[in-house]
């Protein structure tokens, strides 16, 4: 139930702009989920949501600026050298790499530290990271795929 909660969470605030924690109270309980204020502010802590300016110069929730272009330039170069492909199928993003870097690459993606990312499993040459949303794991196959031709 509370995967499930915050991963709703994940997506409204994805999805629309929501100023107050009230706000994400009752879009959740639209969506048939029983939720008080005092878990939505657990989930917003658990899930490192922050407060940015929308467009509008109004505040919202935001997931924490956590991602792929916050990596060293170490780690970069590490899974630029070592990515071969990347997809995604519903919420997995499956990463090639080359034989014996897909631990190298799988320490990397832990290393953004995003609510979004569940974890990531490393064999010999296939990454398979975890994310909370299909949409965040499509986003994150862009990224990925934005940062290696960029190299």
């Amino acid at each position: 139930m509370k995967y499930n909660r915050q991963s709703k969470i994940l997506e409204l605030i994805e999805n629309m702009p929501v100023e107050t924690q009230d706000e994400l109270c009752d879009k959740l309980r639209e969506l048939n989920f029983n939720a008080t204020q005092a878990t939505v502010s657990r989930d917003i802590k658990e899930l490192k949501l922050i407060k940015v300016i929308g467009e509008d110069g109004k505040y919202k929730y935001a997931a924490a600026s956590g991602g792929i272009n916050q990596m060293s330039e170490k780690m970069l170069a590490v899974f630029a050298h070592a990515f071969l492909s990347v997809d995604y199928a519903n919420n997995i993003v499956v990463i090639k790499t080359l034989p014996g870097m897909a631990q190298a690459v799988a320490s990397t993606v832990d290393s953004i530290k995003n609510a979004g990312i569940l974890g990531s499993i490393g064999g010999d040459d296939t990454v398979t990271v975890i994310c909370r949303t299909e949409k965040y794991a499509e986003g994150l196959m862009e990224s990925i795929l934005l940062l290696t031709r960029q190299r």
